[in-house]
């Protein structure tokens, strides 16, 4: 059943708004997915912070233009499916490939993060990187141990000192003549 124009425009005028503001879009085929399995996707990539559509290729080649997300949406091909999102992209990646894995119907076709195209093999990389808390934190603590060290370090020459002092009263070694 065709679409009408006003229709089609409503629907670009969508998904060009969720668009505007994502970084970062994988792009696959759900051709052989089931409704139920469609629906589980959709409830994970939820989950994860992203946004999942189904698009016409047309139509997202229209929505994409002038967003980050644009070269990843345009000449596409066959029946496509886009889950995309403003926030990590380690994020997405993770819970996508994971569900791709368990689900072999499921392919990847492409992915963009920020403006670079990734093939299918850096999607699948970018699923194993740590995320963006992890990266945080491990940061942090670089950051923070040069100076834990140092604190380390001075406190050790007093330390010394009282220990070597302890032990010459123990030992009476400081004992004035009486």
């Amino acid at each position: 059943m065709a679409i009408s124009k006003a229709k089609k425009n409503e629907k670009v005028q969508l998904l060009a708004k969720e668009l505007e503001t994502s970084t970062t879009a994988i792009i696959g085929t759900f051709s052989k997915l089931t409704v139920a399995k469609d629906f589980e996707l959709r409830k994970v990539i939820r989950e994860a912070g992203g946004k999942y559509r189904v698009v016409k290729n047309k139509l997202a080649a229209v929505s994409g233009r002038g967003t980050q997300v644009e070269a990843a949406l345009k000449g596409l091909r066959g029946v496509n499916s886009v889950a995309f999102t403003s926030g990590d992209p380690v994020a997405l990646a993770k819970v996508f490939a994971k569900w791709a894995g368990d689900h072999a119907e499921f392919q990847f076709k492409l992915g963009i993060v920020d403006g670079k195209l990734l093939d299918v093999n850096e999607v699948k990389a970018l699923a194993t990187m740590p995320g963006k808390e992890e990266l945080f934190s491990k940061l942090l603590f670089l950051i923070n141990a040069p100076a834990q060290r140092l604190v380390t370090v001075l406190n050790a020459a007093g330390r010394d000192l009282a220990v070597v002092l302890g032990q010459g009263v123990e030992k009476e070694k400081f004992a004035g003549a009486a």
